[in-house]
């Protein structure tokens, strides 16, 4: 019995192996989404903009097989030898190595097989921010649309052969022979029963019109009816229907992040550090899942500023803490530059929970009141492994009034950054 080959020759560009790439991904999601999330826990965030090593459990990539089994009877000789006869005991090898390896066991029982398998860049992203999303993203008015698509546009009578519709085009040229020739048909369908009828009853013997000149005559009428039959096209030009498509806008979600930092002198180089990838990471994320999204960069110690990437990720600055500038200066903002009306608005803050004491409760009431009232959702992270301070309860009240647009997570250190990222950006439930 020969042996079926199935083989791809779907185009994939360079990428030879695309198809049976994307189906290996598919089928070891979960451990890949492991192996992602693990690199996330031991390398710095500023590094994961690159490809990860995966290894894949041995018991998980085995395949299922036919093969032949051992049928029928069989009936075999072994060699005998004079070493043992029946019922002598074989001793254990000596060191009880039993011919193995040396290999270490894994601790849960689980081999992991030879080969690792790189993925890269955009897998990697894929992977790290598979089921996140930004909450509550609304469809606001049309703006700044760069993506289109074709919808369909009924038929036109001249076109590319790629557009051809061909049962479309069959189904009109039938319509047309038959308006064509339909009355022709019928002629000759009378034709040819006068034709049998003469041929079956012949009428008297008549010198002036001679049966066979009657036949003869018939049968050329019918042979010219149905030469111009077949003189009429199987399919003709104007039979032909082409596809039309028409180019049509894909509204586009217009949404601005704003990213709020604390960078006062309380903000230890830890603690900056840890802002920092927080907001790495959220940066990741945005561009990696939104294509036509604005981020705003506000940095804060007693007075706030908006800045560019460079400066808000890597510049170096103390002071005292008034949260509230930040706050101010976002709304202040969203004023100017985003209406709710046409923007979904979002924002996260990143502090160590530092502030001045009369500042607290006036964040509270301008957050309560002034700013999330516009935003779609407001991510608040506390940096510290310490106590709470004031602005952690007055933040409290505001989530206790608002917890649908409104999230507060703690991180106490690198370890917890994703984990709590994930919180706070998690897809929820319909």
């Amino acid at each position: 019995m020969g042996m079926t080959h199935i083989v791809d020759r779907r185009l994939n560009g360079k990428n030879k192996s695309a198809v049976n790439r994307e189906r290996f991904l598919r089928r070891y999601r979960q451990h890949i989404k492991k192996a992602v999330a693990d690199a996330v826990q031991r390398r710095s965030i500023t590094d994961i903009e690159r490809g990860e090593n995966v290894s894949i459990p041995s018991r998980d990539i085995q395949e299922p097989v036919f093969h032949h089994g051992q049928g029928g009877r069989r009936e075999i000789v072994h060699p005998g030898n004079r070493e043992y006869v029946a019922g002598d005991s074989i001793p254990k090898p000596p060191g009880g190595g039993g011919g193995g390896g040396g290999g270490k066991a894994s601790p849960d029982g689980e081999g992991m097989d030879e080969f690792a398998f790189q993925i890269t860049q955009e897998e990697f992203l894929d992977f790290l921010f598979d089921d996140l999303e930004l909450p509550n993203l609304a469809r606001k008015k049309l703006k700044d649309t760069e993506a289109f698509k074709y919808v369909r546009a009924g038929y036109s009578t001249q076109g590319i052969p790629a557009r051809l519709d061909v049962v479309r085009s069959l189904r009109g040229a039938h319509a047309r022979r038959l308006s064509l020739g339909g009355a022709r048909r019928r002629k000759v369908r009378e034709l040819e029963r006068q034709l049998a009828e003469l041929k079956s009853n012949p009428p008297e013997p008549d010198p002036a019109f001679r049966i066979e000149d009657q036949i003869a005559a018939l049968e050329a009428e019918i042979a010219r009816l149905k030469g111009n039959l077949k003189r009429i096209p199987f399919i003709d030009d104007i039979d032909l229907r082409f596809r039309q498509h028409q180019k049509k806008p894909q509204p586009a979600t217009s949404a601005v992040m704003f990213c709020l930092m604390d960078v006062s002198g309380s903000m230890t180089q830890m603690h900056k550090d840890i802002a920092k990838r927080f907001f790495i990471l959220l940066y990741l994320f945005l561009k990696k899942n939104y294509k036509k999204i604005d981020v705003v960069f506000i940095r804060h110690h007693t007075s706030a500023k908006e800045v560019d990437e460079e400066e808000f990720f890597y510049s170096r600055e103390t002071g005292g803490t008034i949260v509230s500038s930040a706050l101010k200066l976002m709304k202040k903002i969203v004023d100017a530059r985003y209406s709710p009306a046409e923007w979904n608005i979002y924002a996260a803050q990143a502090s160590d929970g530092d502030n001045w004491n009369d500042d607290s409760p006036v964040c509270g009431k301008l957050l309560q009141d002034g700013i999330l009232p516009l935003v779609q959702y407001f991510a608040y992270v506390e940096i510290t492994p310490q106590d709470h301070q004031m602005l952690w309860y007055e933040y409290e009240k505001v989530m206790a009034q608002s917890p649908n647009s409104f999230a507060m997570q703690q991180i106490a250190d690198a370890g917890e950054i994703y984990p709590v990222f994930r919180q706070l950006f998690e897809r929820k439930a319909a």
